[in-house]
């Protein structure tokens, strides 16, 4: 039960309440809904519940879609917790970004580290932490100005194309603008072994803890297909028209393209472009040679592995993490190097074994920190695009917008 409606609901009910429901049910199936006509005539006559009874969506995964697309359009601005504006030069400022299920918990460990520690500090600390579903548009014109000045002391988001692009965090980069202050020798095993390190060889960027990218798989809707276990499988022939992708989710997104091109190479965007579940009028089935699925409901969906812990035992759809690993999208921290006597306690704190305990279990976002138990198993591995590529590449961002452009073009 959450706190904006009951399952029991009816559908049109829910709609009308909040509008911005409306394309997740269209993007998970229910067309019609589209149009006004059909969302009044159907949406008043059927619940929530029956809704997804009918289309074998597992009701506690579509809940939590609604309630996360509620949220993210419902966000206040009093909601940010920010402290007070506009302070003395020298103050230390915080912003960016943090995944929606573990940012208030977090934030609520920040009051209290910053109250507890409040007799050590001779300045004040200004932060604005906002939840990830209300991106980074925000502090994306900070970055395009150019200026050093307008920058925070520290940011904190996922995204290859904020960080990478040249355009944007990866000029500061090249100017030498941030350094890792984590002190880590060795980070937690699960991310420093032989197949990974996510260690920065340029002790530039520190990252935190890391979103994974795996597999829901719809079983009732495999009709004979073989179960998926790797990338590749997904975009294989037989998959054309039936993956369902994190499209909305820039950073997640991003994240996958770059390791399937990596892998597969344009190839490999074109056939992930073609696996896409695509929603088509009749008059595009008719031109098309891609056949939709009868039901509309996607075969596969690659999705946080968190979303994937509410899939009941009895479910239909069963959760595969990807044999050759699931993709990760980290969550990078970066603090200017002309403060680090200033930020190196705060950096500290989002390093802690307290906040990497929290990302772990609160949120299912393995940490970083090697005294933390991130629960997984030797075959839980992770596919990661690298520092190394990602260095010889010089801008990822534009590496970004020509993968992009392939898997959109892809028929």
């Amino acid at each position: 039960m959450n706190r904006y409606f009951d399952i029991k609901d009816k559908v049109y009910d829910i709609t009308e309440k909040y509008p911005e429901t409306i394309d997740i049910f269209v993007g998970n199936g229910f067309e019609q809904l589209k149009n006004e006509s059909m969302r009044k005539a159907m949406g008043k006559t059927i619940s929530l519940e029956m809704a997804c009874i009918t289309k074998k969506i597992n009701i506690e995964l579509f809940e939590q879609k609604l309630v996360e697309g509620i949220r993210q359009s419902r966000f206040s601005e009093d909601e940010t917790l920010s402290t007070s504006k506009n302070q003395e030069d020298g103050d230390i400022r915080i912003e960016g970004v943090l995944p929606c299920p573990v940012r208030i918990p977090l934030l609520d460990s920040l009051n209290k580290w910053m109250e507890d520690n409040k007799d050590t500090f001779d300045f004040k600390v200004d932060y604005e932490l906002k939840s990830a579903s209300m991106g980074v548009d925000w502090i994306r014109e900070k970055i395009e100005s150019g200026d050093e000045n307008t920058l925070p002391d520290i940011f904190m988001s996922a995204g290859f194309d904020l960080f990478f692009d040249r355009e944007l965090m990866g000029r500061f980069k090249e100017q030498g603008v941030f350094e890792d202050l984590s002190g880590f020798y060795r980070l937690n095993r699960d991310f420093d072994n032989e197949e990974i390190d996510l260690k920065d060889p340029k002790r530039q960027y520190s990252i935190i803890g890391v979103v994974p990218a795996v597999f829901l798989v719809n079983t009732e809707e495999l009709k004979g297909r073989k179960m998926p276990e790797t990338w590749e499988d997904i975009l294989r022939p037989e998959f054309e028209n039936s993956i369902s992708l994190p499209l909305h989710d820039f950073d997640l997104f991003n994240a996958v393209i770059l390791n399937i091109y990596k892998a597969y190479g344009e190839e490999g965007i074109e056939k992930l472009g073609r696996a896409l579940l695509r929603s088509m009028s009749p008059a595009e089935m008719v031109k098309s040679h891609i056949k939709k699925s009868d039901s509309g409901i996607p075969t596969v969906t690659v999705m946080p592995y968190l979303f994937t812990q509410m899939v009941k035992d009895n479910s239909p759809l069963k959760p595969v993490w990807p044999k050759d690993g699931a993709i990760i999208s980290p969550i990078f921290l970066l603090s200017k190097r002309e403060n680090r006597n200033k930020v190196k306690p705060l950096v500290d704190f989002f390093l802690s074994k307290e906040v990497g305990q929290l990302l772990s279990t609160n949120g299912k976002f393995p940490s970083i920190n090697p005294e933390v138990d991130n629960g997984l198993s030797g075959e839980q591995k992770f596919m990661w695009l690298g520092w190394d590529y990602i260095n010889d590449h010089k801008d990822i961002g534009k590496l970004i917008k020509t993968c992009l452009e392939i898997f959109h073009n892809a028929k």
